[in-house]
């Protein structure tokens, strides 16, 4: 099954934290993404290019409803001509499966 046709689960502060042998399979389905650490938290991000502000901030409404209906939120950087987009899992402060499903939801919103 695809990423993106899948859907987040309730993540607990207890849930564990994906392993650098799921990281490294889970990536592979989401190329475009890079892992990053900030404040010793890892996450994905992503910079999405547009022609201007107004897609931009399309491309941003669209992630924002997309979010509310999974009830996973990400870190949204809107500017003209590009969103930076950030997904981690806040409770567990790293990376779970949720934000792999997430990112590659990202993505198909490019299709749209």
């Amino acid at each position: 099954m695809k990423l993106s046709e899948s859907n987040c689960e309730a993540c607990r502060a207890d849930a564990p934290k994906v392993s650098d042998e799921e990281l490294a399979q889970l990536i592979k389905m989401i190329p475009d993404w890079t892992p990053i650490v900030v404040d010793d938290i890892m996450q994905l991000e992503r910079v999405y290019k547009f022609k201007n502000f107004k897609d931009a901030l399309a491309f941003t409404n669209k992630l924002g409803a997309i979010s509310e209906e999974e009830g996973h939120h990400p870190g949204i950087l809107t500017e003209w001509g590009k969103v930076t987009v950030t997904w981690w899992s806040h409770s567990i402060k790293g990376l779970h499966k949720n934000d792999f499903i997430m990112a590659a939801k990202t993505d198909e919103l490019l299709a749209d």
